[in-house]
């Protein structure tokens, strides 16, 4: 196939005096819209600090404009522009570009790759003479082996930027993959140089690495005075040019330079460069940084051999297990890398290749990571056939001792694998590894998540640990309930499948602790797979898996309670512990109501309960029960009988006075009330404070017995005395309820009763006097006022009977209320004049 061609050189246009350059020969047939776009891409102008009469030096000097720029009509334009002295005038640069226009789609003559034209003897740096184009069927691409862009010189190159390596690759990667694979990707790149000779190098090394697919459509030119306007993908700029990109991000934001002259780590300004890092699962990086190694050793070959395995030369793990077959040294993750493609791809490869692979990787020296080290376990794992005998047992033991230092790196550990390999493999790593392991068993730096990977090794090699278990067992025990979820893990879940001495010790600690919180043992039992198979009794933690039994409405608990103790499979008469885990999960804190307690009592009896220590709930269902709550005072006589000798002094005396208050409310208990009321107070208070509950329970009904009329007098007189300002505040509130002003508004004789009494022992005590004025005023008052004539007289004749001052009291207290009513009547009226 014979190209299209363009020469294109400067040439006078308009005038002696100005600079212009033109077409000199073109194939037949091509467009004028190509010509016209091909134009604005063949212009040269020469560097800045171009001397103006350059030596044939000098002028070899000159940069060398290689461009692969892509066509509006998806063909591409491959060129060459080079500067050929000055134009006739003397005055300006004459450049000569040569062009080939490439077809969509296709391939250069003899399939060389763009940049590798570099050196081609086919370019021309002069036009025809007689203005015709010579066909040519070929591109003799191949660097020289010495040339410039020859393996040698690449590797002499890349060694000088290594810094700035695989940052570079990266980013022409992520530039060929293109923003919609990979957003945030560069649209372009800068890459600056002081001759364009190296910027052909960076192409080289970028293509050669590159799959030939991406290298073929990669667009770049190697030099342009004007680069913030060059279309290209890769774009060459010298150092005094670089300044007009200085801050510059593209328009589309997203425009990276890599400044070759500059020193430091990456050479370029901060957040121009850098490597895919958004996402840890893209290992671009990670090739990208094999890549560099690759080139770094010389032996770019490998990046073939990569592209002859699965996923080609652009999968980090592949690029990374030829270069270890080939001898690349490369750092823990690199390796992890090729591990992990190697488990992916192991049943599928050749034996030898897996061989060659798994020996490099055995081989390595140096410093391990945990992901290396997690990689290897898989990979030998993965392990079939394929693989000889000797390679799998390098790899066991080295799988081995890298899960005695550093266990939390293998929790996948493929035991059965392992337990194949030879006995005398096992026997000197036993040898060899056992004071190691057992003293990480018995706990060191790594805490709980070590024990559980050194135990499933000791149980390969045959190491003994029996007597390290219990200590294992309570620590993960202990762990297990603080944090099941971090806790819990696979390496976990093999051992207690495994060793089951250790899943019985770490169950019994388990239901230990279970008895102790429960909430922690619900919670682990929901978020792990722990299963509760075997003969242990374990019930506690039965209980807690057999959760939930809370948040039952209070109709519901104590049948709750009962099928928690069913579940625990044990009667809390044999193992009374039972009975206080399971009210803990059915009332999760909470009390039982005085009428639960009750019931429990009933059905459980009090042994259990004694034992178990939940008696003190049963006591606080009674003590904290809410003031009008029917079943507490009942229940404290209960109480009392059933837990003699357990019930300390306060809460002793504080269950009698709620017993008094309940009999005080049923009436079953006849005067006197207020001393032994009062007396019963301070006996409870003696040990402490008693519960409020109780106290506005006593208040309540000593004032309930003392608004009634069947009351002894001397009953309410000792309570003026007493002066006591809990219960007169109790008197005080319970005269202002509802049922009181509703019977001193319908029964003259109750009415007549209260203000006998209310007007009794004036000056007593302050507390008092403000008490009855309080209530003469704010309640009998308004009720008095609202009484027809009949029930008034009947008021009277009620006093009349009591004693005719009371009478004459009550009719001059009645005067002082009308005289009250005219005074602020009259103050109104003279207010309002």
């Amino acid at each position: 196939m014979s190209l299209a061609q363009l020469h294109y050189t400067s040439a006078p246009r308009g005038g002696a005096d100005a600079p212009g350059a033109g077409f000199t020969a073109v194939t037949p047939g091509v467009s004028r819209e190509l010509r016209g776009e091909a134009e604005r891409l063949l212009a040269y102008e020469p560097p800045r600090d171009a001397p103006p009469h350059p030596s044939a030096a000098e002028l070899a000097a000159f940069p060398t404009a290689l461009s692969h720029s892509l066509l509006a009509d998806g063909s591409r334009l491959l060129a060459r522009a080079v500067c050929t002295g000055v134009d006739h005038s003397g005055r300006w640069c004459a450049f000569h570009a040569h062009a080939v226009v490439i077809p969509q789609d296709a391939e250069l003559p003899g399939g060389a790759l763009p940049f590798a034209t570099w050196e081609a003897p086919q370019w021309a740096s002069a036009a025809p003479v007689d203005g015709r184009v010579v066909p040519q069927a070929s591109f003799d691409a191949a660097p020289a082996p010495g040339g410039p862009l020859g393996t040698g010189a690449l590797t002499a190159f890349a060694t000088t930027r290594a810094a700035r390596l695989a940052a570079f690759l990266t980013a022409v990667r992520e530039l060929c993959e293109g923003r919609h694979a990979r957003p945030g990707a560069p649209a372009r790149l800068f890459v600056v140089e002081r001759d364009s000779t190296d910027v052909a190098r960076w192409l080289a090394l970028a293509c050669a690495t590159l799959p030939r697919g991406y290298a073929r459509r990669l667009t770049f030119t190697t030099y342009t005075r004007r680069p913030g306007q060059a279309p290209q993908q890769i774009v060459g700029v010298l150092p005094a040019d670089a300044a007009s990109l200085a801050g510059r991000r593209g328009q589309d934001g997203a425009s990276r330079i890599f400044d070759g002259t500059a020193h430091g780590e990456a050479g370029v300004p901060p957040g121009t460069t850098g490597r895919l890092a958004a996402d840890p699962t893209d290992t671009t990086a990670a090739w990208a940084a094999t890549a560099a190694r690759v080139w770094l050793s010389g032996v770019p070959d490998v990046f073939e051999a990569a592209g002859a395995l699965p996923d080609g030369r652009l999968s980090a793990g592949a690029l990374a297990c030829a270069a270890l077959t080939a001898g690349v040294a490369l750092d823990a993750e690199e390796r992890a890398e090729a591990a992990a493609w190697a488990r992916l791809h192991a049943r599928v490869l050749d034996a030898g290749v897996v061989d060659r692979v798994v020996t490099a990787l055995c081989e390595t020296t140096g410093e391990r990571s945990h992901a290396e080290a997690a990689a290897l376990a898989r990979l030998l794992g993965a392990l079939g056939m394929t693989a000889s005998p000797a390679t799998t047992a390098a790899l066991g033991a080295l799988v081995l001792t890298l899960a005695v230092r550093m266990p939390s790196a293998v929790p996948e550990l493929p035991v059965a694998r392992l337990t194949a390999l030879p006995v005398s493999v096992k026997d000197r790593l036993a040898l060899d590894l056992a004071e190691e392991l057992r003293a990480g068993v018995a706990g060191g730096s790594g805490g709980v998540a070590d024990p559980p990977t050194l135990l499933r090794v000791a149980g390969v090699l045959g190491v003994d640990c029996a007597d390290l278990l219990p200590g294992v067992a309570g620590r993960l025990a202990a762990a297990l309930a603080a944090d099941p979820e971090g806790a819990w893990g696979p390496a976990v879940e093999a051992v207690l499948d495994e060793q089951f001495e250790l899943r019985t010790e770490l169950l019994s600690a388990l239901d230990a602790r279970a008895a102790e919180d429960p909430a922690a043992a619900v919670r682990l039992m929901a978020v792990t797979a722990l299963e509760l198979t075997g003969v242990q009794a374990l019930p506690h933690l039965r209980m807690c898996a057999d959760a939930p039994h809370g948040g039952r409405p209070a109709g519901e608990r104590v049948g709750a309670l009962h099928e928690a103790l069913r579940a625990a499979g044990v009667s809390p008469l044999a193992e009374p512990l039972v009975l206080r885990t399971a009210v803990r999960l059915v009332w999760d804190g909470a009390l039982p109501t005085a009428s639960e307690a009750r019931q429990m009592l009933d059905e459980t009896g009090s042994d259990a309960h004694r034992v178990a220590g939940t008696w003190h709930v049963l006591v606080r269902s009674a003590l904290e029960a809410p003031a009008d709550d029917p079943a507490a005072p009942a229940l404290a006589p209960v109480l009392l009988r059933c837990f003699p000798d357990t019930i300390g002094p306060g809460p002793r005396d504080a269950l009698r006075l709620l017993e008094f208050a309940g009999a005080l409310e049923d009436v079953r208990v006849a005067a006197p009330w207020v001393e032994p009321a009062l007396a019963a107070r301070e006996a409870a208070r003696r040990h402490g404070p008693v519960a409020p509950a109780v106290l506005d329970r006593l208040g309540a009904a000593l004032a309930s017995r003392l608004l009634s009329r069947e009351r002894p007098d001397g009953e309410l007189y000792a309570l003026i005395h007493r002066g006591d300002a809990a219960l007169l505040a109790a008197y005080t509130a319970a005269a202002r309820t509802d049922p009181v002003a509703a019977r001193l508004r319908t029964v003259p004789a109750y009415a007549a009763d209260c203000f006998a009494a209310w007007t009794s022992l004036p000056g007593a005590t302050g507390d008092w006097d403000q008490a009855r004025t309080a209530l003469l005023d704010k309640v009998l008052r308004p009720a008095v006022r609202a009484l027809p004539a009949a029930d008034l007289a009947e008021v009277e004749r009620h006093l009349e009977a009591a004693g005719a001052h009371r009478a004459e009291e009550f009719r001059a207290w009645q005067r002082e209320s009308a005289l009250s009513r005219l005074g602020r009547r009259l103050g109104g009226l003279g207010r309002r004049a």
